[in-house]
């Protein structure tokens, strides 16, 4: 992973050369995000290998979810996955009853509408509690990476949306040396900004049920560090109110870039999976963060399940969802 650059100069230069080059490679575990992010203090304690996981908070699993992937600022694939998976009506508004809906990140970066989508979704999770059901959002490597003003992936159109939010001080000295088209967008997701403590009411990992909901994946170390840990530390670091972002979050292994179930696990990858799961305790975990071209799939005898279709502009996949009804899960799709 390279070593996080806190210059805000980066951002003005990372704007001006690549802000529209749709051709740069998302940085994986071999190349970790730039960023501008703080460093964690060199005191936080670090459990050792052999400590008893804390427990987990558990939300109830109600008879149906359905697990969306990335959508990546494309407005159409998000509604047509949420209206595959019952959700909303042709008016984009909650007709699920008491369905739960899991997002399990990336809704922004690499298409034009993410305002929009980040807007629906906020709107989506009131109306789905009061009729009854969900609709849970986490924070993938992308929303992470704009609090951490990495903007690398933003268009040209989703810089412009965010011109005028209430509550965006781009007079902020933070901002001082992020270019002007760049810097409205900047000051909505610097810690504390409207935007980030949007995303400080989602977390980075979700256990609903016996199924674990991240958007990279997690491994024995995650659980033994605390699940609710790690989301009340990254809320804490987007809202403002904490200066530091635990590196455990933003590692190369952390669970918004973990990549280790994602690829072609090998028998060791599947038997850290095994562990995982047994530690917190899950039957299964459902993942984005990378595109499986043939659509969803599973591995590890079903305990892991890819749910990262590629289906926006960018991407050109087509939009599909994972169902759970109890012991069954399915991908749902287009032709189903």
């Amino acid at each position: 992973m390279h070593p996080r650059i806190r210059s805000s100069s980066l951002v003005f230069l990372v704007f001006a050369l690549t802000a529209c080059d749709k051709s740069i490679p998302e940085p994986g575990p071999a190349a970790a995000p730039i960023t501008t992010g703080p460093k964690v203090a060199s005191g936080a304690p670090t459990p050792t290998a052999t400590a008893a996981p804390t427990p987990v908070q558990r939300i109830a699993a109600p008879a149906r979810i359905v697990a969306i992937g990335d959508v990546h600022g494309d407005l159409a694939a998000t509604r047509a996955a949420l209206r595959m998976a019952g959700a909303i009506d042709e008016k984009d508004h909650w007709v699920g009853k008491d369905l739960m809906i899991v997002q399990v990140g990336d809704e922004i970066d690499r298409g034009d509408e993410d305002r929009d989508i980040l807007d629906l979704f906020e709107r989506l999770a009131d109306e789905a509690k009061r009729a009854g059901g969900a609709v849970i959002a986490l924070n993938g490597n992308h929303e992470v990476m704009n609090v951490q003003l990495d903007l690398r992936y933003v268009t040209d159109d989703a810089f412009k949306d965010f011109v005028g939010v209430s509550g965006v001080a781009t007079a902020d000295r933070r901002l001082d040396r992020v270019a002007e088209p760049a810097r409205a967008r900047a000051a909505a997701f610097l810690p504390g900004g409207p935007y980030a403590k949007m995303l400080a009411k989602r977390d980075l990992i979700a256990v609903v049920g016996d199924t674990v909901f991240v958007h990279g994946g997690i491994s024995p170390k995650h659980v033994r560090y605390g699940i609710d840990r790690m989301n009340r530390e990254a809320r804490a670091w987007m809202d403002g109110s904490a200066k530091d972002v635990p590196a455990i979050i933003t590692a190369e292994d952390g669970p918004v870039w973990l990549r280790r179930y994602s690829a072609a696990p090998g028998p060791e990858d599947c038997r850290v999976l095994k562990e995982t799961l047994a530690l917190i305790p899950a039957k299964r975990m459902v993942v984005g963060h990378t595109v499986q071209r043939g659509g969803i799939t599973s591995a590890c005898d079903e305990q892991v399940w890819r749910i990262d279709v590629g289906m926006s502009k960018y991407y050109g996949g087509k939009p599909e969802v994972l169902e759970i009804k109890g012991a069954e899960v399915r991908p749902l799709r287009s032709n189903d």
